[in-house]
């Protein structure tokens, strides 16, 4: 009776250590096939995202693409619209100015110098070698400052009053290079409205002979000759605007070169003063 009590038992323990393993091995299958749906579900919604952010940066893409394309489209259809005659005259006028601008830019940039030390070169070079190597500085530096100097220089052995006089007549000439092109960009300028405004009054004049010649007056005939002179009167001031920045930045940059050249003039003077004197 005991012994069949005790393999009752021991069948007992077994089979409930057979079934704890079984549920074991389901509820770790269980898991791991919930991680792996989790894991597989998050994959896909990355996917998703990567494609979403691939066509939302296509669509800007293109909508750039279009908008370029638009605003040159725009600009041909408007430069038509206003007529090819007095368009293509403002157009020449803004090529013509904005190379005349773009040379004399160029020009003064040239012209800029370090006056201080080329003024501290030739008093050295006054100093310890004489006029001849002070000419030779001048004539290797480029720029009216040193136009100036070198004729200030030449004129050493005349007298102070001399190499004054040699001054201002040299800083006058090199001013007036300065200001070359100048009144052609002003032409130019004053040129672009003026040529605007004329398209207006000849896209006025066009709509009153239409309303003349149909007898009645309707917005469909004067519309076209009011947008042809809003389009050649804009254009004008437009061209007008951007040559006028042009003007007034060399203008400027003019100024600073004069009154550098007048002080380094004068700073002169007192070098050669000075060595006269010795």
């Amino acid at each position: 009776m005991r012994k069949l009590l005790a393999l009752i038992a021991v069948f007992g323990m077994l089979t409930f250590g057979a079934s704890s393993m079984v549920l074991a091995q389901d509820e770790t299958e269980a898991d791991t096939t919930q991680t792996e749906q989790v894991s597989d579900t998050a994959a896909a919604e990355e996917t998703a995202d990567v494609a979403a952010d691939e066509m939302a940066a296509a669509d800007e893409a293109a909508e750039e693409e279009t908008t370029d394309g638009n605003i040159h489209q725009v600009l041909k259809q408007k430069f038509i619209e206003g007529g090819a005659g007095f368009m293509g005259v403002v157009l020449l006028a803004l090529i013509f100015g904005l190379a005349l601008a773009i040379e004399r830019i160029i020009y003064l940039n040239l012209a800029s110098t370090n006056t201080e030390k080329l003024l501290e070169d030739v008093e050295q070079a006054l100093e310890n070698e004489g006029v001849e190597a002070a000419k030779e500085i001048c004539r290797n530096t480029r720029g009216p400052v040193a136009s100036i100097f070198y004729q200030g220089l030449s004129r050493i052995d005349e007298g102070i009053e001399v190499v004054e006089k040699s001054v201002i007549s040299y800083g006058s000439v090199q001013m007036g290079l300065l200001e070359k092109g100048l009144t052609w960009i002003s032409l130019f300028i004053a040129l672009a409205p003026m040529l605007g405004f004329m398209g207006t009054v000849i896209g006025m004049i066009g709509a009153f002979d239409s309303i003349e010649a149909a007898g009645d007056i309707s917005p469909s005939l004067v519309a076209g000759g009011i947008k042809v002179a809003l389009i050649t009167t804009v254009s004008g001031l437009i061209v007008a605007m951007i040559l006028q920045v042009f003007y007034n930045y060399i203008v400027s940059k003019i100024d600073a070169i004069v009154n550098n050249m007048e002080d380094a003039s004068i700073s002169l003077v007192d070098i050669i003063t000075k060595y006269v004197k010795k």
